[in-house]
């Protein structure tokens, strides 16, 4: 295939597409109509991230009952635009110039801004369309899928970075089994220090603060270690940077015993009827036990604010069919399971219950530590693009070097996209992952988190793409197997639904974006 800046060098194409025959920067603010078209189709995909990947944070929290869909989707909203606008830059990079040879578009930057937003193109909608369907993708595989197809159509194989591609599908390898690993290692330490032993909840009780403490300890490490845009905590000393977050977790270990123990202690061993705020002043609250089934069922009324008291529903006004409509994907029930479902989970061991509800807060803390690495990952899926198609609009020239930051704003921008495809569209793919594929109990779904947590962070640290899916599916297998049930406590029904859909994600990407790019450089055009 031949070049386009040899293809393009002609009397017979039209301005935009033409390279004069001395290299001429474009000017900047020039294909504004591209930058548009550009911020659109991030929107959309980051959108589409939202609506499928978030399910990897909190499907667990959900599906184990620690959380219902409406408080997992209000807490994740939080976590993923945290994730994206503190440490989301160092992962952008590598999706904005790390998959195909930008040195290619040097003499026409406003090819690399169409190939960007191509890229875009074809990867939200791959993504919309699996998310439509419940079908849990990597929106890593398709911007990569999209990105790669759209420098082929253009160029040839030879535009193509494979080094950079193939460090990235060796991730998506070593990703799951890594996360597989730490997960099970999590898992396993917990059964045999606690759950295993006959008095667990005792267990459960003193290990809970040192739980918390490893868990903050680790989050504040990577957030600071990693820096964010225009904060300089990342060039602290790794002395400074330890000492930063070993003081951190001392201070949530000292809360954590002696107001979060105490109160898990009242409300599981004694059996008080304590609120989740009473925690904050436990000391202060009187004694507060359970009445009976028969004195709580006499002074509960419940009213449907939608019935009169005849039983004649009342019609909506506009500010409440507007307002079911915006919170529907947290209104609805997805921990419903088949018959085959539950008879997968009838395998895995049980363990004490009061002894699992300790781990309930806990897996709130991981879930949205998995979450805020999830945001920190996965938005360079969709503002990578974005960012390059922003550098060329803005200055004239292509990022050669790769060097250019993101701007703040684009993390937000993305960020808020991920937060509104998570609140209106998140629950399909929740409800497909959640507990299909083996029994999440809390204490699983804490080591679940953590593991993948971990991982992702990790590799978001060193500008690796890693596909949270593929974290979270590994985690989820591994304490499955992990759980004593053995092959028969995993849905390999469901784990071959997830596996086609990713064998999928990366050429359907792909071809919708080198077809449109194609489409559009090789079209005939008015003379």
């Amino acid at each position: 295939m031949e070049r386009l800046s040899e293809r393009f060098a002609t009397d017979n194409f039209p301005s935009f597409f033409v390279t004069p025959t001395l290299p001429k920067m474009m000017a900047p603010g020039d294909y504004t109509f591209l930058f548009a078209l550009g911020m659109i189709f991030a929107f959309l995909d980051s959108y589409g991230i939202g609506a499928n990947d978030v399910s990897n944070s909190f499907g667990a929290a959900v599906g184990s009952g620690a959380l219902s869909l409406k408080q997992a989707v209000l807490i994740a909203s939080v976590c993923e635009f945290l994730g994206a606008f503190l440490m989301g830059s160092s992962t952008a990079d590598t999706i904005k110039g790390g998959l195909i040879e930008v040195t290619l578009f040097q003499d026409q930057p406003e090819l690399l801004m169409l190939a960007m937003v191509c890229a875009l193109i074809g990867s939200s909608t791959w993504v919309l369309f699996a998310s439509s369907r419940g079908l849990p993708v990597s929106t890593t595989h398709a911007i990569v899928g999209a990105i790669t197809g759209a420098g082929i159509a253009g160029f040839g194989l030879g535009a193509v970075q494979w080094s950079g591609v193939g460090t990235i599908v060796l991730s998506w390898v070593i990703s799951p089994l890594a996360a597989g690993v730490v997960t099970t290692i999590i898992f396993v330490i917990t059964r045999f220090l606690i759950l295993k032993h006959k008095d667990s909840l005792k267990r459960g009780l003193t290990a809970i603060p040192y739980y918390f403490a490893i868990t903050i300890f680790i989050n504040v490490f990577y957030i600071i270690f990693k820096g964010s845009p225009g904060l300089s905590l990342s060039k602290l000393h790794i002395g400074a940077i330890i000492g930063i977050s070993f003081g951190v977790a001392l201070v949530v270990f000292l809360w954590c015993h002696f107001f979060l123990r105490v109160y898990l202690r009242r409300k599981l061993v004694d059996d008080e009827d304590l609120k989740w705020y009473h925690i904050f002043y436990i000391y202060l609250v009187a004694p507060r036990y359970k009445t009976s089934n028969e004195e709580m069922g006499k002074s509960e009324v419940s009213i449907d604010s939608d019935e009169t008291t005849t039983g004649v529903s009342k019609p909506l006004s506009m500010f409440q069919k507007l307002k079911n409509k915006v919170t529907h994907g947290m209104n609805i029930d997805i921990t419903k399971n088949t018959e085959a479902v539950d008879n997968i989970h009838d395998n895995s061991i049980r363990y004490d219950k009061a002894t699992e509800q300790l781990f309930c807060t806990l897996q709130v803390l991981t879930a949205c530590f998995a979450s805020f690495a999830h945001g920190s990952n996965d938005v360079a899926n969709a503002i990578g693009p974005l960012t390059t198609i922003y550098y060329i609009w803005d200055n004239g020239m292509v990022d050669l070097n790769g060097k250019a930051p993101v701007p703040a704003w684009i993390l937000a921008y993305g960020g808020i996209a991920i937060d509104l495809g998570l609140l209106t569209y998140g629950y399909k793919v929740m409800a497909t992952l959640g507990n299909n594929i083996t029994f999440i109990s809390p204490s699983r779904g804490f080591s679940v988190s953590l593991g993948t947590s971990l991982t992702v962070l990790t590799c978001s640290k060193l500008g690796m793409p890693v596909s949270t899916t593929h974290c979270i599916t590994g985690a989820t297998t591994s304490v499955g197997l992990a759980s004593g049930g053995g092959l028969k406590s995993i849905n390999w029904r469901v784990l071959g639904l997830i596996a086609s859909s990713w064998i999928l994600t990366l050429p359907a990407a792909g071809i919708v974006s080198g077809l449109v790019f194609a489409l559009i450089i090789y079209s005939p055009h008015k003379i």
